[in-house]
């Protein structure tokens, strides 16, 4: 099942990051790139819970907890950030 479930996620994810990426690179808009820049932080936190429920162990939800965090103010200060440009 770990096997399974490895194989799945591996592939989606990667196509996930990859679009996020080319979003990242080619967005016309600020704001295209901060919602890039969010998914591809949110693929991150993805695989890493990924890994550790195909591993089975907990070790890694501090990880997990400070990238959260991480996007989440990241998102927040740029949005005003860009907010504040368009004024």
């Amino acid at each position: 099942m770990t096997t399974f479930l490895a194989a799945v996620l591996t592939p989606l994810l990667s196509v996930t990051a990859l679009l996020a990426l080319v979003r990242l690179y080619r967005g016309p808009s600020l704001v295209d790139r901060v919602i890039a820049a969010d998914m591809l932080l949110a693929t991150m936190v993805g695989a890493v819970g990924a890994e550790a429920a195909v591993n089975r162990h907990a070790t890694t939800l501090p990880v997990l907890v400070v990238l959260s965090l991480l996007g989440f103010v990241g998102s927040v200060s740029l949005v005003r950030f860009a907010v504040r440009e368009q004024q």
